[in-house]
């Protein structure tokens, strides 16, 4: 996945985007003002914000809710702000086919998108696209762009990848796919840009088995920074470092950071998957995908 400002009492600050997007929020305890949910999906995974053309693009699965199959049923949808679908199927265009896509990530016009042991590109204008297989892959999760390089994660492989360069659209020569941990047990999920050149990341492993939220410094193994919480899957970071993030254990949003821990903003999901945030005049919109009941709600935080 510019920079905004807004005048609440608790004072925001923003600067980058959701993975979509645009604009990290600074925050000290959010609430939830409102809460609004659309139907109409098949079973989503992933929702990323386009702060270029302010819509919202879902990944996926269809009508079958089995992450792994190789049905050719996924599609990328088109969606409004307040939730309605402008174009069902917007991509895979003809000659390309999707899955099960689920992580997705937008930067300056071009949408990433990991399908089961694969990552492809497409370009949001032309709808052109290009799959990057991924060796040793076999659930390939979510994605982030940090710089030139593309981070990929298989919650059950338990490993992270890195594509060089993220853009590898038009590029002739295969990008440099780089193995940067397996067997670390963390089974990462979702990702997104930390402080400083670091890689955050949340783990995904079993009801039995909670995992937290983890740190990773260039060239350094991940740092566990929470207690082990539950099964976590989306990912987003507030300027002030502040974590909101799902878990499919307790099914909630929920915003962390170590002196509070975790405090739960919005529950009742069944399968709260990979979500996105973007500012508006209120404060914090998150669009949270229930991948099980095929729903997106729309979380309105603020003071």
């Amino acid at each position: 996945m510019q920079r905004f400002s807004i005048s609440l009492t608790w004072s925001i600050c923003l600067v980058g985007f959701h993975a979509m997007i645009a604009a990290p929020v600074c925050a000290k305890e959010f609430k939830v003002l409102s809460e609004q949910t659309t139907t109409g999906f098949g079973h989503v995974e992933s929702v990323a914000y386009d702060p270029k053309a302010k819509v919202l693009y879902t990944s996926d699965f269809g009508p079958d809710l089995k992450p792994g199959d190789k049905d050719g049923k996924g599609k990328i949808t088109k969606v409004s702000l307040d939730g309605k679908i402008i174009e069902d199927g917007f991509l895979p265009a003809k000659g390309q086919t999707l899955n099960k896509p689920k992580g997705i990530w937008i930067k300056d016009g071009r949408l990433w998108v990991t399908d089961i042991d694969s990552v492809w590109e497409f370009d949001l204008k032309t709808r052109k696209g290009r799959k990057l297989d991924l060796p040793g892959i076999v659930f390939a999760n979510d994605v982030a762009v940090i710089g030139e390089a593309l981070f990929v994660s298989d919650n059950r492989s338990d490993q992270l990848v890195r594509v060089e360069p993220a853009d590898f659209m038009e590029r002739f020569a295969a990008p440099k796919i780089t193995v940067l941990f397996k067997d670390k047990s963390i089974f990462p999920n979702g990702v997104y840009p930390g402080k400083s050149g670091t890689l955050l990341m949340v783990g995904f492993k079993g009801k039995d088995e909670p995992r937290g939220i983890y740190s990773m410094a260039p060239n350094k193994d991940p740092e566990l920074l929470s207690d082990n919480i539950g099964m976590l899957d989306g990912l987003y970071m507030t300027s002030d470092g502040d974590v909101l993030a799902t878990d499919w254990m307790t099914g909630s949003l929920f915003q962390w950071n170590k002196t509070t821990g975790v405090k739960k903003l919005a529950t009742d999901f069944k399968g709260p998957a990979d979500f996105c945030a973007f500012p508006n005049d209120k404060g914090l919109m998150v669009v949270v995908p229930d991948l099980v009941k095929g729903e997106l709600r729309f979380v309105q935080l603020g003071k």
